[in-house]
């Protein structure tokens, strides 16, 4: 059951998602421009920018969130026993490394 504080806070997250998702929409339709000679832009080309920015995006986002959570756990654990530290910093390491494989991802799709 939801009580009536969680749906109030929900609603700018839902909006703020809406949002996001009608500018990322709108990068498709694409604009008309004036073309040089030769110079000839597919429709491929932007996919690829979308696909690259949405990759990186998501997983520093992803990333964001987990970091947020092994860091706030981490530090509990390091205030009650410093030996642990070793190993917070290992789970912080492994959250980062999805921003690392997002823009590996990123270089994957804008080399091709």
């Amino acid at each position: 059951m939801v009580s009536r504080f969680q749906k109030m806070k929900m609603k700018p997250l839902s909006i703020l998602l809406l949002a996001t998702m009608v500018v990322s929409l709108s990068g498709l339709t694409g604009v008309a421009y004036a073309a040089e000679d030769g110079a000839t832009a597919s429709s491929g080309d932007s996919l690829k920018l979308l696909g690259a920015g949405l990759a990186f995006g998501l997983a520093a986002f992803g990333a964001g969130i987990g970091l947020g959570q092994v860091g706030s756990a981490g530090l509990a654990v390091i205030s009650e026993n410093p030996a642990l530290q070793s190993k917070v910093f290992i789970f912080v390491g492994m959250v980062e490394s999805i921003a690392i494989y997002g823009i590996v991802m990123m270089f994957i799709i804008l080399g091709q």
